[in-house]
């Protein structure tokens, strides 16, 4: 028999993104699963829904609103599967979804976190934001992906269905070889919400393990159901992380030439916003960058002869100065994935 796995769905007040998605989950032809609703204190009926509608769905109510992290971390604490899946509310799967994560993983065992394909919901044939085909993080700790740089999407054609071992996968639909975790970690609670996943993936690369894309794996995400795109929320969380992140896991003469950059690159940002009267957005990074200040102090700087970002370069100058808007259009002797 295959490994057993356990799909974390954590959610909050989502009942008709789980009547949408979650019968996908449940109907996943992989024959040892365990689907899990980790419950972050709802106050609609979610829970009661999903015990009329699947009862097979193992319930775990955490009482009030964990957030991302939190919520999935104490979910991953009361199981105990070789694997766990991290899965977004908001994803609809292919009924062999699961089956292509676990044969690559259990083919490749230092590959400690893969994702798969991440389609949009609603216009099937284009990459999703959050993830696409793999994830890349550049010098900076600016993210993009194999079928999306910044806010371009691209049309899957194909172009990207080989596997292929990334630099991060997307906590939408993410793959965890337990193991691995109980060597670096679970999520940064601190981060509460967006970059997690990415700090995850450089900790388990700093560790030796490996992240993959397995593209024949697809799932459908809708995107936007936690902070919609363009919330000064989301810019802060993301402004914020993504520092906290260079920091934790460069050295700190390395950190201090890409706080460098990130000062010029995100000076340039706000300015962006100010000009489009994006104010809110504006503030928001300047308070990004006042509390990465204040909670950098949590953690220890990074030793020498760790995994660096794979993009060797700013993605940020090949795509505004460049107009490389395409994951291919890129110099692949830029990118380079620590083995």
């Amino acid at each position: 028999m295959k490994p057993q796995v356990s799909v974390i769905i954590v959610s909050w007040n989502a009942r008709h993104l789980l009547e949408r998605c979650l019968p996908s989950v449940v109907a996943t032809a992989y024959e040892n699963v365990e689907v899990v609703l980790a419950d972050n204190g709802s106050t609609d009926d979610s829970v009661t829904w999903v015990r009329q509608h699947h009862p097979s769905v193992r319930v775990i109510e955490h009482g009030s609103n964990l957030g991302f992290c939190a919520g999935n971390n104490r979910a991953i604490e009361q199981t105990d599967s070789p694997y766990v899946v991290l899965l977004n509310n908001d994803v609809e799967v292919e009924p062999d979804w699961l089956d292509h994560l676990i044969d690559e993983a259990e083919a490749q065992p230092k590959v400690a976190a893969l994702q798969p394909k991440v389609l949009q919901f609603d216009e099937r044939h284009l990459f999703e934001y959050a993830g696409a085909a793999g994830g890349h993080l550049d010098r900076f700790a600016y993210p993009f992906a194999r079928g999306r740089i910044f806010f371009d999407l691209e049309e899957d054609l194909g172009q990207y269905d080989e596997p292929a071992d990334v630099f991060w996968a997307t906590g939408a639909a993410m793959l965890l070889r337990r193991s691995a975790l109980d060597t670096v970690g679970l999520l940064d609670e601190a981060f509460e919400f967006h970059m997690e996943e990415i700090d995850l993936c450089w900790r388990l690369q700093r560790a030796g393990f490996r992240v993959r894309a397995v593209p024949a794996s697809k799932v459908y995400h809708m995107g936007g159901s936690s902070l919609a795109q363009g919330s000064p929320r989301k810019t802060r969380y993301n402004f914020r992380n993504s520092l906290l992140m260079l920091y934790k896991n460069l050295p700190p003469a390395e950190f201090r030439r890409a706080f460098a950059g990130r000062l010029v690159l995100d000076s340039l940002a706000v300015i962006r916003f100010l000009l489009r009267g994006e104010w809110r957005s504006a503030t928001a990074v300047i308070s990004a960058f006042a509390q990465a200040h204040r909670m950098k102090s949590f953690y220890e700087p990074a030793p020498p002869g760790q995994a660096r970002p794979s993009f060797h370069g700013s993605i940020a100058w090949h795509y505004y100065a460049r107009r490389r808007i395409s994951f291919s259009q890129l110099p692949p002797e830029r990118l380079q994935v620590s083995r």
